[in-house]
């Protein structure tokens, strides 16, 4: 699989820059150039009716892409927003208060920042399961699940500081024995990194992520699978909640609808829809799945931990998502050293990150080998 010709305007854009951080910000293929021009297009040929448009063929479109790539049975239990954080707020505001949260140490900011500041507020009660070792990871989840006394339990599929992918998800999900507990799954750095299969959880779980990393399609674009009859009423709601039913009567109880919908928001770009739109078309279109673009990642990885052999310490991950992550004491100086030779890689602690994706090829690992001995000399 070869899609690099495809990624021009974002590699030409600066031709001496190597990007591996595809887990940061992935390159959006050429299709979405066209698909944000399309975006103000639309805005400026239909104004005031945009949103009939919006919520009449773009947002079903997008739900259905989501869907069919989550193994999901029904695409109007997703809904959009900007960012996850806003979509796993909305769905904390379901819950009493202070709830009681079951997670792990190694959650991204958008739910690890949040939940320290709730819990400062004493809006939220925190147990935290560490994730090392990650070879008992899964298993120390459920077994802290299985005692309950939890109104939600949250984790990630995949850590965003190590890459450890959680195999044993659904057993996690088994252990929780209240079913009237949110199980919410962050799948940001799975989400077409690796094939999910969410349909015998589509009832159970919450699943966020969104486009700016492995779905190509950048800021904007990213969905909340919502379980039919969780959280019915989030008190966290905007106007699009009640979309085409705007009138609210003095006194009269917050309406919602039963499928996804209920968790929309307010108003917001669409642009970013437009591009994940013109992203799924395009890969339906060269014929390439997320299992094709899992199995060419892991194909760099190899190639790139073989060149490498030596100069870095192994990765600890394993099973691990799309991106490398190694320990390394001085991986803050490391990756200057990378940036000042047009390596975009990054570190989170003393783990430094590289990340491969559907625009690389095998010359692009070889060179980023090539670099990387250059910058460890120095």
């Amino acid at each position: 699989m070869n899609l690099t010709s495809h990624f021009s305007r974002f590699l030409t854009s600066d031709p001496g820059r190597l990007h591996a951080a595809a887990h940061s910000h992935h390159p959006w293929p050429d299709v979405t150039f066209a698909a944000q021009q399309q975006s103000w297009l639309d805005a400026a040929r239909l104004q005031d009716d945009k949103w009939d448009h919006v919520f009449g063929e773009v947002i079903p479109e997008a739900r259905s892409h989501v869907a069919r790539l989550l193994g999901l049975p029904d695409p109007a239990t997703v809904v959009f927003a900007p960012n996850t954080h806003e979509l796993v707020s909305r769905v904390f505001s379901c819950l009493p208060q202070p709830a009681r949260v079951l997670t792990t140490d190694a959650e991204f900011h958008s739910a690890a920042r949040q939940f320290a500041r709730w819990e400062e507020a004493g809006r939220i009660e925190v147990e935290r399961v560490a994730a090392l070792p990650f070879d008992t990871l899964a298993e120390r989840l459920a077994k802290a699940a299985a005692v309950g006394n939890h109104d939600v339990v949250f984790v990630s599929q995949v850590l965003f500081d190590s890459g450890f992918l959680i195999a044993d998800l659904a057993d996690v999900v088994a252990a929780v024995p209240d079913e009237r507990t949110f199980v919410v799954v962050d799948g940001y750095h799975a989400f077409m990194a690796l094939p999910v299969e969410l349909g015998r959880l589509a009832d159970r779980v919450f699943y966020t992520a969104g486009g700016y990393k492995y779905a190509m399609a950048g800021e904007g674009a990213c969905f909340l699978h919502c379980p039919p009859g969780y959280g019915p009423r989030p008190v966290d709601t905007g106007w699009f909640a009640g979309y085409g039913d705007l009138v609210q009567g003095p006194g009269e109880s917050v309406g919602y609808t039963e499928d996804g919908g209920r968790f929309w928001g307010a108003t917001f770009d669409p642009s970013g829809l437009y591009r994940f739109n013109a992203v799924q078309r395009w890969l339906g279109e060269v014929g390439v799945t997320v299992a094709d673009i899992r199995a060419h990642v892991l194909g760099l990885q190899n190639r790139f931990l073989d060149l490498t052999e030596g100069l870095l310490p192994t990765p600890d991950a394993d099973p691990r998502g799309n991106f490398l992550s190694m320990r390394l004491p001085d991986a803050a100086e490391v990756q200057a050293q990378l940036h000042d030779l047009g390596v975009i890689t990054d570190h989170r602690g003393d783990r430094l990150r590289i990340g491969f994706g559907a625009y690389h090829d095998l010359p692009a690992i070889d060179d980023l080998a090539a670099r990387l001995l250059k910058a460890l000399r120095r």
